[in-house]
Order: structure tokens, then C-alpha cells, then sequence
């Protein structure tokens, strides 16, 4: 160390000779400071002959700055410099001083000779440069001889500071599968040697351990991947080792070492994996709706939002029974149950379970699905349960004052477990307090234990508990309404006293007054008047108001109940003169009009009604004779509808005597232009003919009318009378009226009417015995 110091202190000086002065003129100084040309100023001397003044004299010493080696180590001072003045003529007259920092106890100078050491070891990091000020006085007077002067002593540097990273170690991440060259982080080290000489704050960052995985850039320190693909599930953390040196990196140079922790952060490149394809559950049948009765789990090798997982039943067996949710905490598959199971009805349950990716990412799509599909089964197991009623609820009707221990009903319950075992039945006695019920435990017979009365209590509810026998402790319950029926037990009363009136000239039979009409119940008597029906009529002769004019009439009233029951009322009867017509004369109007309970204005009410209805008969009425009026014309306006209606009985078809056809000859009937008033005509019929006596006329006529309706095309698009007094001859059994008769041959053999069917089988026997007859006679005749 000392031998490579002073070395670089000759070359200094060798280099720097401005440093030293002497007596010669100096040379151009280098730096900042003053030039070479520049001459120093002498102090004006003290004046000769007694007058004080100063001599301007040439300045003999100029510098700008000196240097010291920071970190010497040797055993003497170390040479700085060495100040002299023109002055200094070598006699030793001239003293010179230092001051400022450092003054005395770091540097010092020869006041002879005015060389400056310094006195220890110099570290320029702590304080790169010291300010001084020197002057050269007189050594007797110690007074100056020249102005005092300011220099610098700058501390030279050495490369004694290794660089250093303030901020490590360092964390860093980067996304796994990332490509080659993605930016990690960037480091940086400081050097506090002086960047501005040599190399010595030159640093250069290089990778020691991390490699193959990481670069750094040698300049920046920017740390990148250097492997494309890395895998976090393959290794997640890496700790890279990186080193600045300086002096450029060459030999020789020093340097500094950090530690950056770089994690490889997650990406969703892993699709959710079941860790085996079936999964076997066993659940018991009493499980409730809505509880969780398996899980399932599928492993993501992912973290965090990406290891999320979603579940779904695949559509199947079981969608309708169960549902499945995701666990946020441990992305496990909670399985529940959506509806309540039963042993008895199906004991097991086999469905998929797909497992996806919540979050897919884009990038990874080509990997494939990102999902996984399990098979669930899930058993399910056989619980004792309580015994089962066939309905929700029962309703059961019984008559009050029902006779004790007869059956009003029954309930059933059955146990659906495999072991069926017998069922108990007993009423809980919280529902029946009074015992007024009692079950058979066996059958669940329910039967009366008291005498019902309705109009105590008329609805019973009971509570039935079913018990199975091999396990008293389940049983279930059902609830009975029990409806007390109502029996006839109170006869029925008239609700106020009735009064009526009868003419003295009532006949026998006739209807005086309609009684009681809205009872429920019929009522009877056998006395002065008669009832029937809830009508009351005269039974006798007559009746005189001067012998007797209030009748109490005993009325038996009678009830249609189960058991029916009677009672006897009175009811007045008051005689009265009437008209001949029945109409009232002379009674009592207070017994007559205003019964017991009926006001004024209640009557005034009653007479309003009668009026009313009287008005909407009287426009009833008048509407019907109205639409009369309007029909269709009567059968004397067209012959066509002429129907002559006799009401005798004919004489058979020898009588040709009971229908006139004079009717249909009577030419005064025809009228012209007689048109059909259901139809509006479009036409103008042609003119008809003249009607004739003669029955060859009327058949003419007749086959024209007939035409002219079967070419009518205004006719009605229904059926329509038309009579025209003449038969064809279509019919394959010819005419069978009365209509020309006399022209039928008599000896016609009808034995083709068997062949017409069994409808015809009795008019072909009347015929075929009314040939014989006459065939006989016709032979007897001849005979004769």
C-alpha cells in the first residue's frame, strides 16, 4: 500500500508541477484559479524617512489547488506542498502561517520553509476537500509581506469503497408461463468513491447464482426471465444472487452482492382434477330437505381466484333430488338434498358431477377443457319412521244425543318400513278432556263415549296418535273434526198470531186467505175452516156475522224434521160483509190489513211492490199482442198456407165426403199478385191462369206452382208449407190416403208389402184379408 502511494505521488508531481512553487516564474496554473499570466501584488512596504506606507512589490507565489491521497498509511506525514514567496530571499526573514480547516491538526506547515504535511490519514467519503489560507510576514515584525492568500487541499480518491445495495434484498414476482425476456425487477448499487475519477464508481452487475432462469442487464441491473414455460406448480420460489463490481468489472475492481426472491405468481393453467372418478355416499332417509348430505372435492393445482371451482349436476337421476354448492373456503362440492327421501320408494341415486374453472383465462383455452366429471352414488338407508295415516285430516258427522259406543268412524295408519310392524291407535286426552270419544287401539274404530249435545258444543276436534308396537316411542298424529248434528227436538210455533176474514157468503171450498206460505212446516185442522197446504177455505154452508164474527180456529202445525214434530196454534178468523165478487164491505180494517207486527209503512211498501208488478204485466202484454200484429199473414191472405182444421174423426178411405174440395175451385179465393210475406220477392211472377171447375185446371195449376217453387231462388233457406191439394205419384207404394181412393183396382194383390220389412207386416196382412173377403164375395155374386 505505501510503495502503491508513493508512486501515484511521484507521477502526481511529475504531472502537477504547479503545485510546487519557487523563486522562477510559475507556469500556467491548471484549474479553476487564476492564470499563469496573472502576477501577485506585493504589500506596499513601510515607507523610508519616517512615512509609514506600503512598497507594491511583484507577487512571487500563485496556486490553485493541492492534493492528498485519501487513505495513507505510511509512518511519516504526508507531503502536500510547499508554499514560497519572491520575497524569501533564503536568509530566513520570512515566516510563513496556515489557517483554516484543518489548520494544525491535520495539516501543518514548515514556517521556514513552508512545506505542508499532513499529519494523519485522509478519508475522502468523509470530507473530499479542505479550504486554507496562507501568508508570508516578516519573521522579526510579523508583519505581512504579502496579502493573505486562500487555497484548497482536495483529497485524492482511491478506490477503497466496495458498491453497495442500500434497497436489498429484494422481492420480486412474475407471472408463471410467462415468455422469455419478461421484465422481474431492477437493482441498483451505489459506489461512494468518486464517479467523476477513474473507474473506480464504474459498476457493473453480473448473475451469480439464478441462472438459467433470470438475466440482469449488466448496465441497469433489470433482471428478466430467461427460460420461456416456467411452472409454478413445478417450483414456485427462486432466490437469484446478483453482483455489482466496479472499476468497470475489471480485475482488481470491488464489489458488492445482493439477494433477490423472485415468486412465480399464478395463472389459471390448471383445469380442477377429481382425485378418483366415483364417489360413494350413503344417506339416511330422515335426512331433512335443504341439508347437506355428502361432499365431494375436485383439486385445482391453481391458487387463489383461480383454484376456484364450480359444480353442476349433470342432468339425470338425480337433478330432481339433490343440488350442489361450492365451499369458498375449501372449494369443496357440498351436496344437498332438494326433496325428501324414501327407502320404500327408491334406495339408491346415480348421477355426474361436472367440476369447471370459475375464471378461464383465454391464453390456456388450447390446453383443453378445463373441467373434470365425476360419478356420485348415493345409497339410501332404511330408518325406523313412524307410522303413515292415509289422509291429512279426517271429518266425521254424528246426530246429537247418539246413543254410547256407536261407531262414527274410523282412521287407518300403516307402517312403511320394511318390518311393517302393528300399528296402536289411542286420542290424545289433551283433545279430549270430557272423554266424550273412544278409539279401538286394534281397528281405530271411533266410537261415542257420552251423550252429544249440539247446542252445547256442535264441532268436537280430536287428535288421533298412531303408535308403531315394536317402537313406542315414534307415532304421529292426525286431526278429526267431529260435526254434531242437530235432531229434531222442538216442535215448531207460530212466530206472532194470525187473523184472516171470511165472507158471509163464502161457499163451500173457496179459498179465503194463503197462510203461513213461508213455514218450513205443513199445518192441518179439521174445524170451521179447512187447511191444506198452508191455504185456508170455507167448510161451511155460510157464516152470520150477527150470530158469530170471530172464529178461533186450532191449528196443528207440523215440522218436516227427523223425528217430526207438532204443535197446536190458534188462528182468528173474522166474518165479514163482502160483495159478490168476494171483495170486502164491512170488516174490521185494523183486524183485515194491518195483522199484528205489520206497519203503515210496511203496507205503504207491500202496495208499492203489487203496483209495480202490476205495470210490467200490463207492458208484458202490450209487447205480445204487438209482436202478433207482425207475423206472417194469416192463412186466408195465400192459399198456400190454408190449413182448414176440422177436429172429427174420418170416415176411413171409402169416405171421400170428409174433406170439401170445393175450397180449392173457388176462384173468389185466388187474388192477384198475392206474394209470400216471409220472403221479399226479386221477381215478378207470371200471370195465372184462370181457374176452372174442371179438376184437370186445378192440376194444372198446381204442377205451375209447383214449379215456380222449385225455381224460386228467393225462397228461405228452411223449410216451408206449401199446400197444393194434389199427391204424386212418386211413391213406390203409390198413395195410401183417401185422395182416389175409388179409382184403386180392388182386386190388387198386396202381397209386396211383406217385402217392405216388419213395419209393413201388419198393413200387409189388413190388405191381404180384405182381398180374400172380397175375392169371396165377388165369387158368391157370380154364383148367384
Amino acid at each position: 500500500m505505501l510503495t502503491r502511494n508513493c508512486l501515484l505521488l511521484f507521477l502526481w508531481i511529475l504531472v502537477d508541477d504547479g503545485s510546487v512553487f519557487s523563486l522562477r516564474p510559475p507556469l500556467p496554473p491548471l484549474g479553476r484559479s487564476r492564470t499563469g499570466r496573472e502576477r501577485a501584488r506585493s504589500l506596499v512596504g513601510p515607507m523610508r524617512n519616517g512615512a509609514a506606507g506600503f512598497q507594491r512589490v511583484k507577487r512571487g507565489w500563485v496556486w490553485n489547488q493541492f492534493f492528498v491521497l485519501e487513505e495513507y498509511m505510511g509512518s511519516d506525514p504526508q507531503y502536500v506542498g510547499k508554499l514560497h514567496t519572491d520575497l524569501d530571499k533564503g536568509d530566513s526573514a520570512v515566516k510563513y502561517t496556515l489557517s483554516g480547516d484543518g489548520a494544525g491538526s491535520i495539516f501543518t506547515i514548515d514556517q521556514t520553509t513552508g512545506d505542508i504535511h499532513a499529519l494523519r490519514s485522509l478519508d475522502r467519503e468523509e470530507k473530499p476537500y479542505y479550504t486554507l489560507r496562507a501568508q508570508a510576514v516578516d519573521i522579526d515584525t510579523n508583519r505581512p509581506l504579502e496579502p493573505e492568500s486562500e487555497f484548497v487541499i482536495k483529497v485524492q480518491d482511491i478506490n477503497d469503497n466496495e458498491p453497495k445495495f442500500l434497497e436489498g434484498p429484494y422481492r420480486a414476482s412474475v407471472p408463471e408461463m410467462s415468455p422469455v425476456g419478461t421484465y422481474v425487477t431492477q437493482v441498483t448499487a451505489t459506489d461512494a468513491d468518486d464517479p467523476t475519477y477513474g473507474n473506480s464508481a464504474r459498476v457493473v452487475y453480473s448473475i451469480l447464482h439464478g441462472q438459467p432462469y433470470f438475466s440482469v442487464d449488466p448496465k441497469t441491473g433489470v433482471i428478466k426471465t430467461a427460460l420461456p414455460n416456467m411452472d409454478r406448480e413445478v417450483k414456485e420460489q427462486y432466490q437469484v444472487l446478483i453482483q455489482a463490481k466496479d472499476m468497470g468489472g475489471q480485475l482488481g475492481g470491488l464489489a458488492g452482492t445482493t439477494t433477490v426472491n423472485i415468486t412465480l405468481s399464478d395463472v389459471n393453467d390448471n383445469p380442477p382434477r377429481f382425485s378418483k372418478s366415483f364417489f360413494h355416499l350413503r344417506v339416511p332417509e330422515s335426512s331433512a330437505v335443504g341439508s347437506a348430505v355428502g361432499r365431494i372435492k375436485a383439486h385445482d393445482l391453481d391458487i387463489g381466484k383461480n383454484a376456484e371451482v364450480e359444480y353442476t349436476i349433470v342432468p339425470g337421476d338425480g337433478g330432481a333430488m339433490f343440488d350442489i354448492t361450492t365451499n369458498e373456503h375449501n372449494q369443496e362440492g357440498i351436496i344437498i338434498l332438494k326433496r325428501p327421501l324414501d327407502f320404500e320408494t327408491k334406495k339408491a341415486y346415480t348421477f355426474k358431477v361436472d367440476a369447471s374453472n370459475a375464471h378461464l383465462d383465454p391464453r390456456f383455452q388450447s390446453f383443453g377443457a378445463f373441467k373434470d366429471t365425476a360419478t356420485v352414488k348415493i345409497n339410501v338407508l332404511d330408518v325406523d319412521e313412524p307410522p303413515v295415516f292415509n289422509k291429512p285430516s279426517y271429518m266425521m258427522d254424528v246426530y246429537e244425543d247418539t246413543p254410547a259406543g256407536t261407531i262414527i268412524g274410523a282412521v287407518t295408519a300403516q307402517d312403511l318400513d320394511a318390518s311393517s310392524s302393528p300399528v296402536r291407535y289411542s286420542i290424545d286426552w289433551k283433545s279430549d278432556l270430557d272423554s266424550y270419544f273412544d278409539i279401538d287401539p286394534v281397528e281405530g274404530t271411533i266410537s261415542t263415549n257420552e251423550l252429544l249435545d249440539r247446542e252445547s258444543i256442535a264441532q268436537h276436534n280430536i287428535s288421533i296418535v298412531a303408535t308403531k308396537l315394536n317402537s313406542p316411542v315414534l307415532t304421529s298424529r292426525v286431526a278429526v273434526t267431529v260435526h254434531v248434528l242437530d235432531i229434531n227436538e222442538f216442535p215448531p210455533e207460530l212466530a206472532s198470531p194470525y187473523e184472516t176474514f171470511v165472507c158471509e157468503n163464502a161457499k163451500v171450498g173457496q179459498v179465503r186467505s194463503r197462510l203461513l206460505s213461508s213455514l218450513p212446516f205443513s199445518v192441518h185442522t179439521s174445524c170451521a175452516c179447512g187447511i191444506e197446504h198452508n191455504k185456508c177455505s170455507s167448510v161451511k154452508t155460510g157464516f152470520r156475522r150477527r150470530l158469530q164474527e170471530i172464529y178461533l180456529l186450532p191449528v196443528v202445525i207440523e215440522d218436516n224434521g227427523y223425528p217430526p214434530k207438532s204443535s197446536t196454534g190458534t188462528l182468528t178468523i173474522r166474518v165479514c160483509g163482502c160483495e159478490s165478487d168476494g171483495s170486502l164491505l164491512t170488516c174490521s180494517a185494523e183486524a183485515i190489513f194491518l195483522p199484528v207486527g205489520l206497519s203503515t209503512g210496511a203496507l205503504i211498501a207491500i202496495l208499492l211492490c203489487i203496483i209495480i208488478l202490476l205495470v210490467i204485466v200490463v207492458l208484458y202484454v202490450g209487447l205480445r199482442r204487438q209482436k202478433k200484429k207482425e207475423t206472417l199473414m194469416s192463412s186466408k191472405e195465400d192459399i198456400r198456407d190454408n190449413v182448414i182444421h176440422y177436429d172429427d174423426e174420418g170416415g176411413g178411405e171409402e169416405d171421400t165426403h170428409a174433406f170439401d174440395m170445393g175450397t180449392l175451385r173457388n176462384p173468389k179465393v185466388v187474388k192477384e199478385n198475392l206474394y209470400r210475406r216471409d220472403v221479399k220477392p226479386e221477381m215478378k211472377r207470371g200471370p195465372k191462369p184462370p181457374v176452372s171447375q174442371d179438376s184437370a185446371d186445378i192440376r194444372d195449376f198446381i204442377n205451375q206452382r209447383l214449379k215456380e217453387h222449385d225455381m224460386d231462388n228467393s225462397a228461405p233457406p228452411y223449410d216451408s208449407l206449401a199446400t197444393y191439394a194434389y199427391e204424386g205419384n212418386g211413391s213406390v207404394a203409390e198413395s195410401l190416403s183417401s185422395i182416389d181412393s175409388l179409382a184403386i183396382d180392388l182386386e190388387e194383390d198386396y202381397d209386396y208389402l211383406n217385402d217392405w220389412g216388419p213395419r209393413f207386416k201388419t198393413l200387409a196382412g189388413i190388405f191381404g184379408e180384405q182381398s180374400e173377403t172380397q175375392s169371396d164375395s165377388t165369387t158368391t155374386e157370380n154364383t148367384h
